[in-house]
């Protein structure tokens, strides 16, 4: 019996560890396939009607962004009442982010070959000095806000929205050479937000306690040789902001460089749905990789959609360069 209970402790033990050990490895992420099964509330996004007072499709050729440095910076708290107004397109449709300030590169270039059948203009967003006054050398985001408050006001999640573009991927030895974040597609949120009656749908004002922001990363993993400075491994992923409990949802890796196909759609039960597909035609059912409530949160209301650029903020290395097409909003009723 003695034995018995002796080799009982052993196997326990064991067993402890390995749950320890997987959960370390585990923490801060869950695989898409624990999160891939389809909610019976998704639906494709780009479904319904265009609602062109937002997104853009940079075919003007004049096209052009008003910087009004200084920009806003991540470390500066005074920033932003020093730095009102904020940067914006000529055309009204995009802004500065208030919070983290603008890439240092906004600029419409002729679209890449691949791109949206007729399409002759895209833009670039790339940067540089992300994180403030001096180097932080740590990850920084740069954000370019589609302009909602300035046309349409806020979405009630009622209304089935969704958002979809295409960005281009430049070939791998163009990229900034680090591990993390280098690109985002978001939408920001609210939950529980107090209403005031506004043209054309919904329009609130609530805290920041309301909002959050979830969306679509480009991830990279690279190690490199200390004394060669040779890439010794090397992957690009999407991963996805969030799960209720606030894991990110691992995506799938990218063998594809070029053009891609992402969008996002929230359900009136106040789920986010995320999908993603090589090349510019249309996304599909089959392109669904994940859906969520995002921190637990269930939206009411859809704010704003942006693009996120990130860097090393080293002072001298510019972020990898992005070219976005066609952001566009939809409504499904």
């Amino acid at each position: 019996m003695k034995n018995c209970c002796h080799t009982f402790r052993i196997f326990a033990v064991a067993i402890l560890a390995l749950i320890i050990v997987d959960r370390l490895n585990g923490v801060g992420s869950q695989t898409q396939a624990q999160n891939s099964q389809r909610s019976s509330q998704a639906f494709v996004p780009g479904t319904g009607e265009q609602f062109i007072e937002v997104g853009d499709d940079f075919e003007y050729p004049d096209w052009a962004y008003n910087y009004k440095l200084p920009k806003v910076h991540n470390h500066d708290d005074t920033a932003l009442a020093e730095n009102l107004p904020l940067g914006m397109s000529q055309n009204g449709r995009w802004h500065e982010g208030k919070k983290r300030g603008q890439p240092d590169l906004v600029q419409r270039v002729e679209t890449p070959p691949g791109g949206i059948n007729g399409s002759t203009g895209a833009l670039a967003l790339r940067t540089l000095a992300s994180g403030g006054s001096y180097p932080s050398r740590t990850q920084q985001q740069e954000d370019l806000i589609a302009n909602f408050q300035g046309t349409v006001g806020r979405i009630p999640v009622s209304r089935s929205p969704s958002v979809v573009t295409r960005v281009w991927l430049p070939p791998i030895d163009q990229w900034e050479v680090r591990s993390g974040c280098h690109f985002a597609f978001r939408i920001g949120l609210e939950t529980n937000p107090a209403p005031q009656s506004g043209r054309y749908r919904q329009i609130s004002t609530s805290s920041e306690d309301n909002s959050f922001w979830p969306g679509i990363f480009l991830n990279r993993e690279v190690k490199v040789d200390a004394a060669s400075g040779a890439i010794q491994s090397d992957q690009l992923s999407f991963w996805m902001k969030a799960t209720s409990n606030s894991y990110r949802i691992d995506g799938p890796k990218i063998g594809t460089m070029g053009w891609w196909s992402l969008g996002m759609s929230i359900s009136p039960d106040g789920e986010v749905h995320y999908y993603a597909k090589p090349g510019v035609e249309d996304l599909t059912a089959d392109d669904h990789l994940a859906s969520a409530y995002p921190f637990g949160k269930r939206a009411v209301q859809l704010r704003s959609f942006f693009f996120n650029v990130c860097n090393g903020d080293d002072g001298k290395t510019w972020s990898t360069e992005f070219i976005i097409d066609d952001p566009s909003l939809f409504l499904l009723r």
